[in-house]
């Protein structure tokens, strides 16, 4: 098992309304990644993104792209302390 990794993440652009949080949900649990997205007021998404580093890695690479008919216009990464997520869910 490889080095464990908690990460909170901020994307910016048009994000909302392109299927962003169902993407990166997919890609998470795909990788076994655990942790939560959810849409932010701002119009921005923010993910919590916890796993082995090179799975959130490659979840990290997915939302600097998004789906199609997204646009990522910034990416803001900042490591945070673990939290007990035991799966990975699409908060509103």
């Amino acid at each position: 098992m490889g080095e464990p990794r908690s990460t909170r993440v901020v994307i910016r652009g048009r994000v909302q309304g392109v299927f962003f949080r169902v993407g990166c949900a997919e890609r998470a649990r795909a990788a076994g990644v655990t942790g939560w997205v959810r849409n932010r007021p701002d119009g921005s998404v923010e993910a919590l993104l916890q796993g082995e580093a090179t799975a959130v890695e490659a979840v990290l690479a997915w939302c600097r792209t998004g789906p199609p008919g997204a646009r990522v216009d910034a990416i803001d990464v900042v490591p945070t302390p673990a939290s007990q997520a035991a799966s990975f869910t699409i908060e509103p």
